[in-house]
């Protein structure tokens, strides 16, 4: 009996270690975005590298990209993309947060979130940045431009 009740805290200690190192992915896609240039907005505060990859995965669905300086608003364009991210070390450096929003005038219209910050064990965690980017924005953008 005794071994019974350890085997089953073990049992029960392991699914809630598992559980913990969860990531998480989820997005509202755009719908009905006519327009064929999208404005992002600057964060400074993010790694270059982002901005660079999240121009590069726009530009793959036909959407030419502005970049608005750090501060802008988001009713400065017809539609205004907004981003964040940020990066950890374990064993080698990985994104583990990342969010982009979408505004059309002003109005959030669709957003992406990708969240590794409690992926513990989970190797998955370790992607590509700009590969993650990219399917988030294929997520995120699902027609294209013009569609």
């Amino acid at each position: 009996m005794k071994i019974q009740r350890m085997l089953a805290l073990a049992g029960l200690g392991g699914t809630l270690l598992l559980s913990g190192c969860a990531i998480h992915q989820n997005v509202r896609a755009v719908e009905g975005l006519s327009e064929r240039q999208i404005c992002v907005i600057e964060n400074p505060a993010v790694r270059a590298g982002f901005l660079n990859a999240y121009r590069q995965a726009l530009g793959s669905k036909g959407y030419t990209v502005r970049q608005l300086p750090a501060g802008a608003a988001t009713t400065d364009c017809p539609v205004t993309s907004t981003y964040t991210a940020n990066w950890r070390w374990d064993m080698a450096l990985y994104m583990a947060y990342a969010e982009i929003n979408v505004y059309r005038a002003g109005q959030k219209v669709g957003e992406a979130k990708y969240d590794a910050m409690s992926g513990g064990a989970n190797l998955n965690k370790f992607i590509a940045g700009d590969k993650k980017i990219q399917e988030l924005v294929h997520q995120l953008f699902p027609g294209g431009a013009g569609t």
